[in-house]
Formats: structure tokens, sequence, C-alpha cells
């Protein structure tokens, strides 16, 4: 039924009333909101407890004492030059509202009970809408705890953990717990737990994060949908862990220098692990024990995932597959200088290549008699020798003796009595990277470098000049 000419006046009257009274609470708003100056002999509690939402809180320079309650939509600017000193003790900062933007300010000295969870900076329950950038925190317990919140924003941070305790002592850096839409980019996390940790959340962004001196560098639990891009984590036990989640997109990220694995997978499913780079995994001296090997990717009970385009560089071992990680596309990646390419403990065949596209394989010494870029053989990196070395490493001493050497010739000439395993039909004859100034060290990764005229990528087992 169409409306009468007066009655569609009238709703256009008030829907112009409406947006005038908007304009005019946003205006009044704006004129309130004011900017305070605040000295280190000042009470700070004071003062953001008579603020009004919209009000900047400018620090002076100094040290202010106290753990800090935010309960109003404002701004807290430490222009570079303000530290917040929690004694020792709790919270440096309790946010419990939400549009909370805090900047530029140092924070130290909080609390070390994990159980508490006492954080340089804390978010209550469900404070949302949160700008957190540009702050330096240093302290026992956890860095950053933000839960239950959603769009927020946590960049330009440093947070640094105390090496004199046990890892297992100390805090994470920033911990997303229970959050959804939060992006956490280009902060520096040292000497923490785990540099960003994550639990139930869905939907976050993670970009462009340095982490180093950890334990784990990434750590994902229970989440799903999120996008993990271009982080670099160094000096770890492991650069990403994750587990127990599905449909993460992990992509361009840089793990170097990592003790037990590069990325670890346990859990996981349906994500894509692709265009990362892995670099020198291996087992301090120290800390060595059967069993205990440097893993570029360990995957644990995880299937249905695609891992593609990754380089694994120098790791004891360039792969691990177990408990029941099959279902798993793994094709296009570059497995160089690993001493052991591959270890799948399984008797069920895999195909890892892709509709014509397996991996490169440093170790591979088939030819390409048709040109085609993709050996003429099929590669098989593990036979019965090594399963039988898996399940009973003591008999490592016996890889050299004349009886083993017999075993592994006889099973190249009779192939029914080599177990099934990993086959890559299409072996690349050369790695998707490009390869120069490979170090004769085992211990250190190999160099990765463009020049303008000559390329040096890596062929079987040597290394051919592209003009």
């Amino acid at each position: 039924m169409a409306l009468s000419p007066v009655l569609r006046g009238n709703i256009i009257l008030m829907k112009r009333l409406l947006l005038f009274c908007f304009i005019s609470l946003w205006q009044l708003n704006s004129a309130q909101a004011k900017r305070i100056e605040v000295n280190a002999q000042q009470e700070l509690q004071a003062v953001l407890d008579m603020a009004a939402s919209g009000d900047i809180i400018s620090l002076g320079k100094g040290r202010y004492m106290g753990n800090f309650i935010i309960k109003q939509a404002l701004t807290l600017d430490g222009n570079h030059h303000a530290t917040i000193d929690a004694g020792g003790k709790g919270h440096g900062l309790l946010l419990q509202g939400s549009n909370i933007t805090v900047e530029n300010l140092s924070i130290t000295n909080w609390g070390d009970d994990l159980t508490a969870q006492n954080s340089g900076i804390y978010s209550d329950k469900k404070a949302s809408s949160l700008i957190i950038r540009n702050n330096n925190l240093q302290g026992d317990g956890f860095g950053i705890w933000l839960q239950k919140g959603k769009e927020i924003k946590v960049t330009g941070n440093a947070v640094i953990g105390n090496p004199k305790l046990r890892s297992a002592d100390r805090g994470n850096g920033i911990q997303l717990s229970i959050v959804q839409n939060v992006e956490v980019t280009n902060n520096e996390i040292s000497f923490t737990r785990d540099g960003l940790y994550i639990i139930s959340s869905q939907h976050n962004l993670l970009s462009n994060n340095t982490m180093h001196d950890l334990r784990y560098g990434i750590h994902y639990m229970y989440s799903h949908s999120n996008q993990v891009k271009n982080n670099l984590a160094y000096n770890t036990r492991a650069g990403y862990a994750l587990m127990s989640s599905k449909m993460l997109t992990v992509t361009d990220n840089v793990t170097r220098d990592s003790e037990d694995y590069g990325f670890l997978l346990n859990f996981i499913t349906a994500s894509t692990i692709s265009h990362n780079r892995i670099s020198n995994v291996w087992t301090k001296p120290e800390h060595k024990v059967i069993g205990r090997e440097g893993k570029g990717l360990f995957v644990y009970n995880s299937a249905y995932n695609t891992i593609s385009h990754n380089v694994i560089d120098t790791a004891e071992i360039g792969i691990h597959l177990t408990a029941g990680s099959e279902n798993t596309k793994v094709y296009a990646n570059s497995f160089i200088n690993n001493p052991l390419q591959v270890k799948y403990v399984s008797n069920a065949e895999q195909e890892w290549s892709l509709d014509g596209t397996g991996n490169f394989w440093s170790n591979y010494l088939g030819w390409d008699l048709n040109n085609d870029g993709r050996g003429d053989d099929a590669f098989e990196p593990n036979d019965g020798i090594d399963k039988l070395v898996w399940q009973y490493p003591e008999a490592k001493v016996l890889l050299d003796s004349p009886a083993v050497l017999i075993l592994r010739w006889i099973q190249t000439q009779f192939p029914v009595l080599k177990p099934a395993g990993v086959k890559d039909s299409f072996p690349l004859m050369e790695s998707p990277v490009l390869v120069s100034n490979k170090s004769s060290n085992p211990l250190e990764p190999s160099k990765i470098t463009i020049a303008a005229d000559t390329l040096v990528v890596a062929q079987g087992n040597t290394m051919k000049e592209v003009k």
C-alpha cells in the first residue's frame, strides 16, 4: 500500500531530526573531550577516574608508580618518555572498558604471578575496539593479555621478558584468549615464554612480528580461521607451534636457528602452510638424546592440509610425519641440505606431488632425459632399513655394516620387498627458490640471493649457473 504524501513527509522530517540530534550529540562530545596534561607528581589514577570519554591523558616525563585502571573510552599517551612502574605486583594497566587507546608508553615491573595472569597491559572481559601501539613493556609476567574482545589492534610494541627466569616461569609476550578480529602487527617480542599465544580465537591476523629467544615464536591452540603472515622467529625451540586448530593460513613466514622444530603441526586440519622458509633446525650437542633431532617440519596427527612452496634448509630431519598424518598435499617444496630428508613412520603409501609437480630434493641423483624439469625416476626417500632404525634407534651403529649394505642392495633389486611410504613421482630438478652461496658448514643454512645477471640454482646435488 502506497504511503500518503503527508505520512511520507512526516517520515522524512523525523529522519532529518534524528540525524540532526546525532550530529549535535557528536559535536557536543567532541567539544567536551579535552587533552589533560599530567606530570609524575600527580595522582594518575585520580585523573583517569575523573576523565570523560574521548579525553586524551598526556603523560609528562617521569615514572608513575602503581597499578592503574582505565574504565572510560579515552587515550593514554606516554609521549615516548613516561613509564608506569607497577611495583612488582598485579597488572601495570587494567583496561575495563572499550574504545581505549594506549600508546607511546613504557610499562615495567608488573607482577610475576602467572596464575593471576599478571600482565603489563590486561584487558578485562569483553573490552573491545582497543588500540595498543608503540609501547615498550618489560617484566616477568605476561606482556599484553587480551580476552573476549573484538576489533582490536596491537601494533609496534616491544615486549621483553626476564631471561633470568626459567622459560616455564615467564608469561607469554602477547596472549589472545577468546578474541575475534584482532590484528597483531609489527611487534617485537623476546625472552618471554612464547612470543604470540593464541587460544580459542577466530578471524585474527598476525603479521610482520619479530620473535626471538623464546620457547615458541607463535603458539596456536583450539583456534580457527586465522592468518599468520610475514613473521620472523629465531633462537627458539620451535618457530611456529600450531596445535589443535583448523583453517589456518600460514604463509611467507621465516624461522631460523630453532632447536627442536621449525614448524610443529599437532592435530592441525584444513590448513595451508605455504611459502615459508625454515633454516638451521639443529639440536645443541649438550641436549642430544636418542630420538631428539631438529625437525624442519614435524607433522603429528594432522591431515587434510596443504604444505607447498616452503624451503626446508639445513635441518637434521627435513620433514617428519607420524601418527596418522595422511591425506596431506605436499608439493613444490625445497628440501635442501638436510641429512635425513624425510622420516615417515607409517606403511601407508603417500604420493607427494600434485598435477605433475613434486618437490625439490637436494640429494636426488636421477636424470631428466626429456628436459621437462622433472626427474625421470620417482624419489622414495626411505626404505625398510630406515624404518627399522626408527623403531630401534640403537641399531644405528650397524648402518655401515656389510649386512645392512647388502639388505639395501636387495631392496633396490627386488622392490616388492620395500615397504610402502612416501613417493614423489615427479621430483623437481631445480629448486623453485633460487639458491647461491651454499655454505660448506652443515650447521649453517644456505643464503638466498638474486643477482642482476646471473642466478645460481640448485640442481640435483650440484650447483648450476644460469645466465
